[in-house]
């Protein structure tokens, strides 16, 4: 028997804790691993205390028919890497490495050229996160160093999508 690599073995993790999520557009999962430990995980979903978008049967954003990457203030959710993150001391975040994946809730399939939002990569950059590992397939991933988020500020060119 062949074993599976440490990359997929923490996707595949990752793929269990998205079963968590609650989006009714798109779930994501995020772990966070140092030295081969996981220290957090988060998946997407409201406010502790607040209703769910699956609860409440409606997505605001899928009612205004938002483009995927824009206008996340109108989602109730907070993001599975900002969950991720918020549950990690920061001693536990410098140096580690993010694994994420994200499935589309109608179809179940992986979200294409999956990648977090402007708004997570500064919570990435600013964590101490050193590399994040993004699901592609059931095997290839893509492996993505913060620094070239940090060298390639998207913030003085982008619009913010992806």
């Amino acid at each position: 028997m062949e074993r599976i690599d440490k990359n997929n073995y923490y996707l595949d993790i990752c793929e269990t804790v998205l079963e968590r999520g609650t989006c009714l557009r798109r779930n994501f999962a995020a772990i966070i691993v140092k030295n081969d430990e996981i220290m957090s995980t988060g998946y997407t979903g409201a406010p502790r205390g607040r209703k769910n978008c699956c609860d409440l049967g409606e997505c605001r954003r899928q009612q205004l028919n938002v483009p995927r990457g824009t206008r996340y203030e109108l989602c109730r959710s907070v993001h599975a890497e900002q969950n991720a993150i918020i549950s990690a001391r920061r001693q536990d975040m410098i140096g580690a490495a993010m694994y994420l994946v994200g499935k589309e809730k109608e179809s179940g399939q992986l979200v294409e050229n999956a990648s977090p939002c402007s708004l997570c990569k500064k919570f990435i950059i600013n964590s101490g996160i050193e590399k994040v590992i993004i699901r592609d397939t059931k095997v290839k991933f893509r492996e993505i160093y913060v620094d070239e988020w940090i060298n390639n500020d998207e913030s003085l060119f982008g619009d913010g999508g992806y």
